[in-house]
């Protein structure tokens, strides 16, 4: 809004300007509207430069000096040459002016990004800190866990949360879809969170990019023009940025990095929550979602069981761990022949389940 207002007294005082200077003497219509077209020109310029980043707009202005400068040596050259009509030796100085401006200037900014400010130091040394900028996916911050690495003092440099992610949280938050909705007011509530956190910084940038319609193709062309990483959990926002050439911080990867190594052997209690997609398997759910499908658990669904891993199969969506229950004739044979010691050694043992172990218990009682 203040942008706005102060993008209309600009206008306004170009207008006026025009008005009491008179450049056109006592045409005053015409004098209005060469006003106003250059007000609009260079509003129109202002909001096109504010697009650009710092090093292309450095390297426009240097382009466009140097070319000032080799349109002045040429001119020397031009006025020397004296068969040449005074009208039209003005002329070719001009033209050649406002060609070699446009050359350097575009040429200065194509070439701005080769420029590195931080050999500069003072206020270029901006530069250094953008590297660790963080940009925000709209999917990571409804998943909320970007929320407790923060706490963790892991995430440093400043988080950037883009004007158009927030555009996209505040219409799924304003769904009609309750779930929509839900999603999107966590994901607001999220960023409060972060935002509350001691040591983080966020910022919220307005930069935009209208030709681009795709939210995850904005935050691409972002994090190259910032030169920052950017945070999400999207699978497909991760090999498109890739390919782009665009660092990723997936939260998901992190998360499988940290889950508890499970090697073949070795024995985990599980609660079987539903049945498996072949015959006779079980499903279960360790806390960090991983899993795990056990063999010959169909019979146990509702019920907590020790089994013993197979086999682990680690994907980039995450890893699925493989594990086998014992068949109830190894359990029966097992419990039958069991005495003293061996009672309370198999009580203890991990392979077998509370429920298993009360029933075995009043076999042995019944002997």
């Amino acid at each position: 809004m203040d942008l706005l207002i102060i993008r209309a007294l600009l206008f306004a005082a170009i207008v006026v300007s025009g008005y009491y200077v008179h450049p056109f003497g006592s045409n005053l219509p015409l004098t209005l509207i060469f006003s106003a077209a250059l007000g609009l020109i260079i509003l129109l310029a202002e909001m096109r430069i504010r697009m650009l980043s710092l090093k292309t707009l450095l390297g426009a202005a240097a382009g466009s000096i140097l070319g000032i400068i080799g349109a002045s040596l040429i001119s020397l050259v031009v006025a020397r040459m004296n068969f040449l009509h005074p009208q039209t030796e003005t002329f070719i100085q001009i033209l050649i002016l406002i060609l070699m401006t446009y050359v350097g200037l575009v040429s200065g900014a194509n070439k701005g990004e080769y420029l590195d400010l931080s050999n500069l130091g003072g206020i270029f040394s901006e530069g250094v800190s953008r590297k660790s900028a963080k940009v925000l996916d709209t999917s990571v911050i409804i998943d909320g866990r970007v929320a407790d690495i923060c706490k963790t003092g892991f995430l440093e440099g400043t988080l950037v949360v883009p004007h158009f992610v927030l555009r996209e949280l505040q219409q799924i938050a304003d769904s009609a879809d309750s779930a929509k909705r839900n999603r999107g007011r966590r994901g607001l509530d999220v960023l409060e969170k972060i935002k509350s956190v001691p040591g983080v910084a966020v910022q919220i940038v307005e930069k935009d990019y209208p030709d681009v319609k795709e939210v995850d193709l904005k935050l691409i062309e972002l994090a190259k023009e910032m030169a920052a990483k950017i945070v999400t959990n999207d699978f497909n926002l991760n090999k498109v940025s890739q390919l782009r050439g665009v660092d990723v911080l997936n939260i998901n990867e992190l998360a499988n990095a940290l889950k508890p190594v499970v090697l073949p052997g070795e024995t985990m209690k599980v609660f079987i929550l539903k049945e498996g997609k072949e015959y006779n398997q079980g499903v279960a759910y360790l806390d960090d979602g991983t899993m795990v499908v056990v063999d010959n658990a169909r019979r146990m669904i509702g019920k907590t069981i020790a089994t013993q891993v197979t086999s682990v199969l680690q994907t980039t969506a995450g890893k699925m761990i493989f594990g086998r229950f014992p068949e109830e004739s190894e359990n029966s044979a097992g419990a039958a022949a069991m005495r003293g010691p061996e009672r309370r050694s198999y009580e203890k043992s991990p392979l077998v389940n509370r429920v298993g172990i009360e029933d075995d218990k009043e076999r042995i009682k019944g002997r």
